[in-house]
């Protein structure tokens, strides 16, 4: 059996709803170009947003240095980013939906490639951080159209099995790819062309779009929801920035305190804004009818929240206790690379095989989490080849399996109407998840270095350092657990009954 007829058998349909007339499930496009030519251009689409997540961890303690940023704000060089990627990531994929997936996602790719020559230009800490967030709001209309394109291009069947698979694939890569470039460009040319490198690749893909892909008007005549997206914006934002100052300056009143209040209230308006005043919801209410894909999108979130700190404390332990060059920290992460094609690939084989999404979700987030605790046994004098290597390949190899299978679950059932929003939800979810997850992680794994005798100062040892960085591992291992628990109790469809054999007459 292939790859492509077991995906689709993956792809879980929540109860139907009657309806007079049924939505069809997909809309086919006239295509201007053969179908590995637009796989590629919404993979390269899904593999620079992906990619610039990451890229920059190699290269933190290079921009720290080279622009004076302190250490409890240096993760806003990769919280900026994904905060306004995340927030404003239904905001694009409505956009989609209303305007064009082509034009938006051009859109998409001009905006992110000019914030990234801003912020390859950056003369101080506060304007690259201004760069990274408008990095961030490129990516944020740009991701949602890459899996979009693909599901309304490509109809049922073997040909959108085989597009999706690809996208997944790319997106699992992304993130040990990016540690890898990331060092090799920040040894050998400097940490500025960490984000140049997006101006070639950003022109090419502008005009392979232009040129390739064909366009389907949007549904056109309603407005967007944009207090919906600033709101949630602002809101999830200030709760960020609220945990950050808590491990910077501990849990004070007006520092740490009155924004995470703040950003609370701003999520509650979200809601009221969605519920009661948006012409056209951020967020329609109905994507969230299905338990499936309600639980689908908070594992995803809970998955992007215990993983993504993972590259972020190797580069660091790599270069800060172990003096690690940025080429030197990237190549570790080759492994992890590889790991992440092996799980894809495997989930692949046995979704055709007929194993039930469930159970390969569940196995790869048990293969991560085992990861986790093994790499929180690292110390400042732990062979690299087993304490980081071998963990990280291990984490990256569970994750490889668990994404394909969560990210099928997450878009099953919904209708072309809604396919941007749909997917902006899959992707906001996995990014505020990776935004929330480092803050918080970075939080405790500075308040724990600095509760020791050699990590109060502002030199902390490696020990102390290492430390930290042990109890932010082994939380993440707590956190996946808790995804496999959820997985488990979410209304899986049974599996169908085998057609009896047909009996030859006579």
């Amino acid at each position: 059996m292939s790859v492509e007829r077991g995906l689709d058998r993956a792809a879980l349909p929540e109860p139907a709803v009657p309806a007079p007339t049924p939505a069809p499930t997909s809309v086919p496009l006239p295509r201007r170009a053969p179908d590995g030519v637009i796989t590629a251009l919404a993979c390269l689409g899904q593999f620079m947003v992906v990619l610039d997540v990451s890229i920059v961890n190699v290269a933190l303690p290079s921009i720290r240095d080279a622009l004076g940023f302190s250490t409890a704000d240096l993760p806003w060089v990769v919280n900026a980013y994904t905060l306004t990627f995340a927030g404003f990531m239904l905001l694009g994929g409505r956009a989609a939906d209303l305007y064009g997936r082509k034009r938006v996602f051009v859109a998409g790719v001009a905006l992110f490639t000019v914030a990234s020559v801003l912020g390859g230009a950056a003369p101080s800490a506060g304007v690259l951080v201004a760069a990274r967030a408008l990095q961030g709001l490129g990516a944020a209309i740009l991701a949602p159209c890459t899996l979009t394109i693909l599901t309304t291009t490509f109809p049922e069947g073997a040909r959108r099995a085989r597009a999706i698979a690809a996208w997944t694939m790319v997106g699992a890569v992304g993130g040990a790819a990016g540690a890898i470039l990331g060092g090799l460009l920040t040894d050998y040319l400097g940490w500025r062309w960490i984000l140049l490198v997006n101006l070639p690749v950003g022109v090419a893909v502008v005009a392979g779009s232009l040129l390739w892909l064909a366009d389907l008007p949007g549904l056109g005549g309603r407005s967007l929801d944009v207090p919906g997206a600033v709101t949630v914006s602002a809101g999830l934002t200030a709760v960020a920035y609220g945990i950050v100052q808590a491990g910077k300056d501990g849990w004070s009143p007006v520092g740490s305190w009155l924004p995470i209040v703040v950003g609370v209230l701003l999520l509650a308006l979200f809601v009221v804004v969605e519920q009661r005043l948006a012409t056209v919801p951020l967020l329609p209410l109905r994507l969230l009818r299905s338990a499936l894909r309600s639980g689908a999108n908070v594992v995803m979130f809970l998955l992007g929240a215990g993983f993504f700190g993972l590259l972020y404390f190797v580069s660091l332990y790599l270069q800060n206790v172990r003096g690690y060059s940025p080429v030197e920290a990237g190549l570790v992460f080759v492994p992890h690379a590889v790991a992440t094609v092996v799980g894809a690939r495997t989930a692949a084989r046995l979704l055709a095989a007929g194993r039930r999404p469930p159970v390969l979700i569940s196995a790869g987030l048990l293969i991560s989490a085992a990861g986790f605790g093994w790499q929180a046994a690292l110390r400042t004098d732990t062979l690299v080849a087993l304490g980081v290597i071998g963990p990280g390949a291990l984490v990256f190899l569970g994750i490889g399996v668990a994404l394909t299978p969560i990210a099928v679950t997450a878009m099953a059932g919904v209708q072309p109407q809604d396919a941007g929003v749909a997917s902006g939800l899959a992707n906001a979810a996995r990014q505020v998840g990776g935004s929330f997850g480092l803050v918080v992680l970075t939080s405790l794994a500075a308040a724990h270095t600095s509760s020791r005798p050699d990590g109060s100062g502002p030199h902390p040892s490696g020990a102390a350092l290492t430390s930290g960085y042990d109890l932010a591992f082994i939380t993440s291992a707590a956190i996946l657990v808790g995804c496999v628990l959820i997985t488990l109790l979410l209304p899986w469809p049974p599996r169908p009954k085998p057609k009896p054999a047909a009996v030859p007459e006579g």
